[in-house]
């Protein structure tokens, strides 16, 4: 069963003011939730298997593969605006303040 202490314990973990109303409420919710828990421990599982989803999960991502770096002269040809000083280039950025 929660209490009203409990909630406050966790409100004052997670930095939370609550009203006396919302203690209330919270106290309540928790406990039917936690009352629901106890429906859940009393059904039968024997020969179900664990499961984390209730559909089967396919890793989607590709293998990563090395590639070479494009270049810097790439990477130049991509930007909106480039400077050259003393044979280097850079990116053009607006200025930021005064």
């Amino acid at each position: 069963m929660i209490t009203s202490k409990d909630v406050e314990h966790v409100a004052k973990l997670a930095r939370l003011a609550l009203t006396e109303d919302e203690k209330r409420l919270y106290t309540n919710q928790l406990s039917r939730i936690i009352e629901y828990f106890g429906q859940l421990d009393k059904v039968d599982t024997t020969g179900v298997e664990p499961m984390s989803h209730a559909l089967p999960v396919v890793n989607v991502l590709r293998e990563d593969v090395v590639v070479p770096p494009p270049g810097h002269a790439r990477l130049m040809e991509t930007a909106p605006d480039s400077e050259e000083v003393d044979d280097k280039a850079f990116f053009r950025v607006p200025r930021i303040g005064d």
